[in-house]
């Protein structure tokens, strides 16, 4: 799928689906947040979520007095709809609309976060160019969380095939410039009421 073909099928899910209506969506990012906070990192740390959308994680970041913070997203309706409802305290994110497997990070971050963006990556390619990036983007003793479905978790979501993984795969993908430091699993219990396994892990950018 071509980046116009994912950028239109994400546009249309976000125009024709609300904030709560989507299977993702959360209304406390707890995990996300706990794994950040256990990265030791102040408020002053560069942080930028891929394939944030309308995740309620920047709200939160926000609040707990974070001012350096991005959002990437394919979708320009997604991040439009975050920035709405974050009003003036917005003003402070840098949104970026892109294909993080085609974006060129222009700095440095602290923490790079992921929940369900780097599973939709069906192809090597396209996880090789995830990983570029990713080491471009990431300062050494920085920090990378990526969460994804687990390996029990479902095999597709949004009409869209995914790739399950665990710790192992993706630290396979990551290479050894990151060193694995923990892995938790989560059930994410979706708007409608159903479970969805996700595997969480959380690595550092090793100082090579």
């Amino acid at each position: 799928m071509s980046t116009l073909e994912k950028q239109a099928h994400w546009q249309n899910l976000y125009q024709t689906k609300g904030e709560r209506d989507v299977s993702w969506y959360e209304e406390s990012p707890a995990i996300s947040l706990d794994l950040i906070r256990a990265t030791g990192v102040g408020t002053d740390a560069s942080i930028i979520d891929i394939g944030g959308g309308t995740s309620r994680l920047i709200d939160a970041l926000i609040a707990e007095g974070f001012r350096s913070v991005s959002v990437l997203d394919l979708s320009e309706k997604a991040l439009v709809t975050s920035r709405d409802r974050l009003g003036p305290s917005g003003e402070c994110v840098n949104w970026i609309v892109a294909d993080v497997t085609k974006w060129q990070p222009i700095q440095n971050y602290d923490v790079w976060h992921d929940r369900a963006a780097f599973h939709f990556l069906t192809e090597s390619t396209d996880r090789e160019a995830y990983a570029e990036r990713l080491r471009k983007a990431v300062r050494t003793g920085g920090h990378a969380i990526i969460g994804t479905f687990a390996l029990d978790g479902p095999e597709r979501c949004s009409g869209l095939p995914v790739v399950r993984h665990d710790a192992a795969s993706i630290a396979a993908i990551l290479g050894q410039s990151f060193e694995l430091i923990e892995t938790r699993r989560h059930d994410h219990h979706t708007p409608s009421g159903s479970v969805q396994r996700f595997q969480f892990s959380r690595f550092n950018r090793a100082i090579l």
